[in-house]
């Protein structure tokens, strides 16, 4: 995939921090939990626009952020799905809204899609902390004796 031009990366995060104050003011669905832009991806003539996401899960939400953090690979594919037909369906009424406060000719239309990079990385980091304690209660071998390998490579030389 090409690279953006500079352009188009200003473009995109201008629209990535609009669209994130815009649904947090105007979205009012209650399907629609915390949901955080993550990224946006603009068409080269500025005319669609990808709109990455992530929808935290509403337990947490409910919860508070003092309890105990529940896994993201673990959020209901239910409510992902919810919030992204919602924001998919507010999309023309964001297109809008968009327009009125970017200066583009055209405003680009809006596509959303979950962006799992999170929970991804939440489940890889499980992985690692799971190594990692696993690894600590096996017993360490000693290595293995000094003069085994350095026989060979020490002091003999094939030389004809």
């Amino acid at each position: 995939m090409n690279k953006p031009s500079p352009r188009a990366q200003r473009v995109a995060d201008q629209i990535q921090r609009i669209l994130a104050d815009l649904i947090r003011r105007e979205i009012r669905d209650p399907r629609v939990g915390m949901v955080s832009v993550t990224g946006v991806n603009v068409s080269r003539d500025f005319a669609y626009a990808n709109v990455f996401v992530t929808v935290l899960s509403s337990g947490l939400v409910q919860d508070g952020f003092g309890s105990q953090l529940k896994d993201m690979g673990d959020l209901d594919r239910k409510e992902i799905d919810d919030s992204l037909a919602v924001l998919n369906k507010a999309a023309g009424y964001l297109r809008s809204l968009l327009g009125k406060e970017l200066s583009l000719r055209t405003t680009p239309a809006l596509k959303f899609h979950y962006d799992d990079s999170i929970a991804r990385g939440s489940y890889l980091s499980t992985l690692i902390d799971k190594a990692l304690a696993e690894d600590s209660t096996h017993e360490h071998l000693p290595d293995a004796e000094d003069g085994s390998d350095d026989a060979d490579s020490a002091g003999h030389s094939d030389k004809h």
